[in-house]
């Protein structure tokens, strides 16, 4: 299974939907998509959203209408969750559209693939697949509206233009508002893509021009805004579960009759055993229905239930992180080798090594997990806050044993994702009890200790470097291993690698212009439920070759700024088939090549922004890194000051950020604000823990996050501008984060003296003596 694993998951086109799937593929066929055929591995790679479940649909009487008041209502098929995607997707068609923004309204798509095309909101590529068939959606639109007016004054088409929700006809100087055209136009044939007329991004009206608010925003802060939380009706039940504290525990025997017995109980059941041929599953454990979420928690603490903890019941992570560094100085599986790294050490001048560490991180998001289900004449609705609308849709179907196409998924706003509400157990726990009470709505609700618990916790990882270098510090040989458990386990359990996509975030893709260079992926074997996290695996391989560049400059008495632009190289493009990244993020290597002038680019900007070079006293210093990912390159320079009991103190963060042409530039500063944030989050306080393969954090007195007043006062957004829009777009959501620990680190060793490996950070800045 473990080599199938590496085959698709190195595969181009590869989404993680479609890899969850392909790990199903056996010898030479491999099953795509939805699973609904079968494509034999030789067939040409599709790419970008063609490569997706369900690829895209650009059919406007799909995603608009036109009122006849003149309203516009424009439909958004992809979840939000604070990245401003219910606000960029319809700017782009309004902007076709020839629409006034302030006469638009925005509506959530329901989980429908087949309708709105791929719908999973994951992998930083919302807009980078969606851009295009939105701007045919709204030129379409156009273009059906100028005909109607056409016909409605009996003149050439031609001789009638759109404009700022109007159509105008050239030679009289007649108008007809969008709302008296309305019906005609739908009526007409839809224009084909080739006849499309798409504007030239000088006639952009919204698109990448900023100053358009976001459309939820005053729902937002004014408490009207439906997040997955909210959804309430009359007859509705309430329901918290008591679930294995290990994975792959089970309920040995349970006594309910104090939970059962105590107030506002409707309902005390073992929930049931998962479904084979389900993507996600609920963990074993004991429900507790009751008439108030209030009443379930109360409930549930009277449960007594014994746990058969199954093979993970001895997972500890200190002795787990004792056997990857173990690991980490052994060979392992070769997937980048370039020149003879062994006689390049020989002959080097020195050698130099590193070991880094991070833990397992959990999402943490501010909305915990949470759902309602209701089941109607055998049609089951959900309300959820998911990533993932469509295998919700598929996931609940199938655990319920009923087809698709009764079941409704109706999409909330998400308080927060971050790949955790991709994996939609919540939601098919809500379905499954829903069916245990007759149909009768049910909310399931986490505690924030259910969710540190039993979260999809981002990897834990080991990364050893090690480096030959010339006696003018140049780097001739370089060595990295890279250990960590794959999110692969949680669909194939005895995937034992980082699969392709895990290794194409930052490992085998790194674009050093260093000789002799060899990767390696020791084995490692996950003991917890494992899943994607904001920017996935570029975190401990940023970390590790951001901190290790830093290590090394130091060693040659080197401008690390200087140093880093060294090892980069000279601009130029790589295919990323020659660095042995066949997955690039599903993109073709030909329209995405790893292009260094940028990673460059960003490095120079960042730094001069930052004023890098400056002096500081004692406790204070700045610290770098750059890192590409999700096809965007970033840089981040980190300002700390320390005092003499190690507190640390960020006053300042720049971070210079390219991503091609920009759609909503004020939600890209948002979006890399709020990497920032997390990103100090994770490297100062962020980690789980285990003893007997139960998590140690309850709540956030035990996993910290970044507070208001620990947060930098100052973050300052450089964004690189595209050269023109035939520079294709990359992702805006996932890529600011990596550089944010390596820069943190390294900028404590500029104020201190004192090297940071292993994080979080917690109390290891003390300034060396």
């Amino acid at each position: 299974m473990s080599a199938a694993a590496d085959e698709f998951a190195s595969s181009g086109g590869l989404s993680r939907r479609e890899f969850l799937r392909q790990l199903q593929a056996m010898g030479g066929l491999l099953l795509v998509a939805d699973g609904l055929h079968i494509a034999k591995a030789a067939d040409a790679p599709k790419y970008g959203a063609a490569g997706m479940p369900h690829g895209t649909v650009d059919n406007p009487l799909v995603f608009l209408t036109v009122g006849d008041d003149g309203w516009v209502t424009i439909v958004v098929h992809r979840s939000e969750m604070g990245q401003g995607v219910r606000t960029g997707m319809p700017l782009i068609v309004a902007d076709e559209l020839e629409a006034d923004w302030s006469r638009v309204r925005v509506q959530q798509a329901p989980a429908d693939e087949e309708k709105y095309g791929n719908q999973d909101t994951d992998g930083s590529r919302s807009t980078r697949h969606f851009i295009d068939p939105m701007r045919r959606c709204g030129a379409a639109a156009r273009m059906m509206l100028e005909q109607a007016a056409a016909l409605s004054w009996s003149v050439p088409v031609g001789e009638v233009h759109a404009a700022k929700h109007e159509v105008l006809h050239q030679k009289s100087g007649r108008r007809l508002a969008y709302g008296t055209l309305a019906k005609r136009a739908a009526k007409l044939p839809v224009p084909a893509a080739s006849v499309l007329r798409l504007k030239s991004p000088e006639e952009f009206r919204y698109v990448g021009k900023g100053g358009v608010t976001i459309v939820d925003g005053h729902d937002i802060v004014t408490g009207q805004a439906q997040y997955g939380i909210d959804p309430w009706f009359k007859d509705m039940s309430f329901a918290v579960i008591a679930r294995s504290p290990v994975l792959g525990g089970r309920v040995k025997q349970f006594d309910a009759n104090a939970a059962a017995a105590a107030p506002g109980v409707q309902k005390v059941l073992q929930m049931p055993a998962p479904t084979p041929k389900a993507t996600f599953h609920p963990l074993a454990g004991v429900a507790v229905i009751a008439n108030s979420t209030g009443a379930a928690i109360a409930a549930r603490k009277l449960l007594k239930i014994e746990w058969d903890d199954g093979a993970n019941g001895s997972y500890d992570s200190d002795d787990y992180r004792a056997s990857m560094q173990e690991s980490a100085h052994k060979p392992g599986k070769v997937v980048r080798e370039t020149g003879n790294v062994d006689s390049a050490f020989k002959s080097s001048a020195k050698t130099i090594e590193a070991e880094y560490y991070i833990p397992h991180i959990a999402h943490a998001t501010m909305e915990p997990p949470s759902a309602v289900a209701r089941i109607v004449a055998g049609k089951v609705e959900v309300w959820a806050p998911t990533q993932a609308p469509q295998v919700t849709r598929e996931d609940v179907a199938k655990h319920l044993a009923i087809p698709a196409d009764n079941v409704t998924v109706h999409v909330t706003l998400l308080g927060g994702g971050f790949g955790r509400k991709s994996k939609p157990d919540f939601a098919i726990e809500a379905a499954l009890l829903s069916q245990a009470m007759d149909g009768r709505p049910v909310k399931v609700t986490w505690t924030r200790e259910d969710d540190l618990h039993h979260d999809f916790l981002h990897t834990v990882s080991v990364e050893y470097m090690k480096a030959g270098v010339g006696a003018d510090g140049k780097v001739s040989a370089w060595l990295h291993r890279s250990v960590a458990p794959s999110l692969a386990t949680i669909f194939a359990p005895d995937v034992n690698h980082e699969v392709g996509a895990e290794l194409g975030m930052g490992f085998i893709n790194m674009p050093y212009d260093i000789p002799n260079l060899r990767l390696e992926n020791p084995e490692a074997s996950a003991h917890c439920r494992i899943g994607w996290f904001r920017s996935v695996s570029n975190i401990p391989h940023a970390f590790a070759v951001q901190s290790f560049a830093a290590e090394l400059a130091a060693s040659a008495n080197k401008d690390h700024r200087d140093y880093l632009l060294e090892l980069i190289g000279p601009a130029r493009q790589i295919d990323p088939d020659s660095l042995q990244d066949h997955w690039n993020h599903g993109e073709s290597p030909l329209r995405y090549p790893v292009d260094t002038g940028r990673l460059r680019r960003v490095v120079e900007t960042v730094t001069r922004e930052a004023g890098w070079g400056k002096t500081f006293a004692a406790g204070r210093g700045l610290g770098l890194a750059a890192h590409y990912s999700f096809l965007s390159y970033a840089a981040a320079v980190v300002e700390v000051n320390i005092d003499a009991q190690g507190r640390i103190v960020v006053p300042r963060v720049d971070i210079a950020f390219d991503c091609g042409p920009q759609v909503n530039p004020e939600r890209i500063r948002s979006q890399l604000e709020g990497a920032v944030i997390m990103g100090l989050s994770l490297a100062m306080f962020g980690e789980i823990t285990f003893k007997k393969g139960r998590s140690q954090q309850d709540n956030f007195h035990q996993y910290r996050v970044t507070r208001m007043n620990e947060a930098p006062a100052d973050i300052r957004v450089h964004l690189i501008p595209a050269a023109d829009w035939t520079v294709p777009l990359g992702g805006v959501g996932e890529p600011g984060v990596p550089p944010i620990a390596p820069a943190l680190c390294n900028a404590v060793f500029a104020a201190t003296g004192k090297r940071i490996r292993s994080l979080p950070i917690k109390d290891q800045a003390k300034r060396a003596t």
